[in-house]
């Protein structure tokens, strides 16, 4: 029975990782991707480390892999952000689906000559 819940969630985990991927290989702006590869690609690693907890069952093991996902789900948000947010500040360009880009006028603004850097 235990092969069985880590087979389905290797395999749900594995394919969390493959959305991700194929995200940010289809979806057309930065800051898409970014949201992309971050849902689900940590979604999808925490799924396969919860396999490994539920695999080998040891106490150490289980710690380590509750630790992994802990510190997945902290960092790899903060991270996706702050690249995004470089991305946006550097001039990456939006596609051109966007419709809303509610920063604009803050980011003219900052462009503004005068104003020191």
């Amino acid at each position: 029975m235990i092969e069985i819940v880590t087979a389905v969630l290797v395999i749900t985990g594995s394919l969390f990782a493959l959305v991700a991927a194929l995200g940010v290989l289809r979806l057309p702006d930065v800051l898409i991707r970014m949201h992309a590869s971050t849902k689900a690609g940590t979604l999808g690693c925490g799924l396969i480390l919860v396999a490994v907890a539920v695999h080998f069952g040891e106490t150490g093991i289980v710690a380590r892999a509750i630790a992994a996902i802990v510190f997945l789900m902290l960092t790899a948000p903060v991270a996706a952000h702050m690249i995004g947010r470089a991305a946006y500040r550097t001039g990456v360009p939006l596609s051109k689906n966007t419709v809303v880009d509610e920063f604009a006028p803050a980011r003219s603004a900052a462009d503004a000559p005068g104003r020191p850097e």
